[in-house]
């Protein structure tokens, strides 16, 4: 090979090199968070899931995330729980199916250990039936523990959704924006969780918030839900919901789709900086009111 070959085989190997350095770059580009995107997440493999929100949601385009878990009644429980069968179908629709652990373990200190084989068990699950391995997870029962990230992140999970605590108290049933690229992506905060007594203006409360670069998670359990009655949701609300998210022009998606607005690669040196900041913004505000009050 002459000089002129050496020099031109060089060249093409040195740009070869800078375009292999840099796709990741343009690969991982995301995009900014226009107002009014919502994450539609569904817990516990609920019949109604099937029944009920898979056609809403199909006949208004939305996306939506269903966290599978085996826990409760559900092997032997088909009047209540979907089939894996059903649950496929979701997955073929195009819905995104997630992990909710297999016993619907609540994470604590004591048992992060137990994580890895509970998330096996799902993903075992999901292989079999011709589903994907899930990217996403929700914390069963809303407990979290920083213990349990790399857990998760070693199993593959990009997101996590939260409940709307410590921010805001599980009893209200209500919570905070997501702030891609300010929250840890496995502690993505739920922004309203439904309950029996939430009524459009409690939907209309949680959704107000997906503005200004932030993302409104709601979080759904059945709709309705026979089993565990403090999280129903009944199928009349339920479609009001639907409707309203549509005649407001939301643009509804799972979970996975966040990866549009923030790289789950890119997390914080402290897990918790963002709940924190909240939670000190919030005694502030308290102290600075009660100051206010004062004669």
């Amino acid at each position: 090979m002459n000089k002129r070959w050496r020099r031109l085989l060089a060249t093409v190997c040195w740009y070869v090199l800078i375009l292999v350095a840099f796709v990741p770059l343009f690969a991982t580009a995301t995009e900014p968070v226009p107002d009014k995107v919502i994450v539609l997440t569904f817990d516990d493999s609920v019949a109604s899931h099937y029944t009920v929100a898979r056609p809403l949601l199909k006949r208004y385009g939305f996306g939506a995330t269903f966290f599978i878990t085996e826990g409760f009644s559900f092997r032997t429980n088909k009047k209540d729980y979907m089939t894996w069968e059903q649950i496929a179908e979701l997955h073929r629709d195009g819905f995104e199916i997630g992990n909710h652990t297999r016993d619907h373990l609540g994470i604590n200190i004591h048992n992060t250990v137990r994580l890895k084989e509970q998330l096996d068990a799902i993903n075992d699950r999901c292989r079999e039936h011709g589903i994907p391995t899930p990217v996403t997870f929700a914390w069963p029962g809303n407990a979290f523990h920083t213990n349990a990230l790399p857990v998760l992140q070693t199993a593959g999970i990009r997101f996590a959704r939260r409940g709307g605590e410590p921010e805001v108290p599980y009893q209200k049933g209500g919570g905070v924006a997501y702030e891609p690229g300010a929250d840890h992506p496995l502690l993505i905060p739920t922004a309203g969780d439904a309950r029996p007594n939430w009524t459009l203006e409690n939907l209309k409360q949680a959704t107000a918030m997906a503005r200004n670069g932030r993302i409104a998670v709601l979080q759904f359990h059945g709709v309705p839900d026979h089993e565990h009655p403090w999280v129903n949701t009944p199928k009349e609300r339920f479609e009001e919901y639907m409707a309203w998210l549509h005649a407001e022009g939301y643009k509804v998606i799972a979970l996975r789709d966040v990866a549009r607005y923030t790289d789950p690669r890119f997390t914080p040196a402290n897990p918790l900086q963002a709940i924190q900041r909240r939670l000190q913004a919030q005694a502030s505000n308290t102290s600075s009111n009660a100051q206010a009050k004062q004669p």
